[in-house]
């Protein structure tokens, strides 16, 4: 189950960017490449930070096919992308919340700090959608709309937190992505953003 929300939430990253390098009016190709970046960008990073290479999407090629078939879904359906709006946004959130289970153990399985653990965590989840928004020449979302890696970061905090009860670690990952998906649902439904900060001119 753990590796199909895994595939799920990619496939949705993957839209994610696709839908918007063609909100860009890019070329196909480039669809392809901001759809990829956004899918796998985040695990990139994790990876190389932590001296795992190669990285997880060479040595496993289901990652190249659903991002693949994620493009050309997104092409085909790209007008009836509306209706689809609230299914992408519930894979997004379900796939936010697994990466970052898959961040915290992979900083777990190196032997890395919490703290640490958790900023990787973050990093896996967010940093996919930071590179497209950079690519598509926009502020990145989650630096200026929404508390989406706050969100990792509570729920890392949660995670290590329930590990000190040594509970079983099926429920530890439901637990802790319940309370991702749970507080990124509730945050888009209720508004919720950290304020903005700026130096006033005089």
């Amino acid at each position: 189950m753990f590796e199909l929300l895994d595939l799920i939430g990619t496939m949705a990253f993957a839209m994610s960017g696709a839908l918007t390098a063609m909100n860009k009016k890019l070329d196909p190709f480039g669809v392809f490449i901001i759809a990829f970046v956004t899918a796998v960008g985040g695990g990139t990073l994790r990876d190389v930070l932590i001296g795992r290479t190669p990285v997880g999407w060479m040595l496993n090629l289901e990652y190249v096919y659903i991002i693949i078939l994620a493009f050309f879904l997104s092409i085909l359906f790209r007008k009836k992308f509306d209706k689809l709006r609230t299914s992408l946004f519930l894979f997004d959130t379900i796939g936010l919340g697994v990466f970052t289970l898959i961040g915290l153990e992979k900083g777990i399985n190196v032997g890395l700090h919490p703290v640490i653990c958790i900023a990787i965590g973050t990093m896996t989840a967010c940093f996919g959608g930071v590179t497209r928004d950079i690519l598509c020449n926009d502020i990145p979302v989650i630096f200026h709309k929404e508390i989406y890696a706050t969100i990792c970061i509570i729920g890392g905090i949660v995670f290590f937190a329930l590990k000190e009860f040594n509970l079983n670690n099926d429920i530890l990952y439901l637990i802790t992505s319940i309370v991702i998906i749970v507080l990124r649902l509730m945050a888009v439904k209720f508004k919720w953003y950290l304020p903005s900060l700026e130096v006033k001119s005089e």
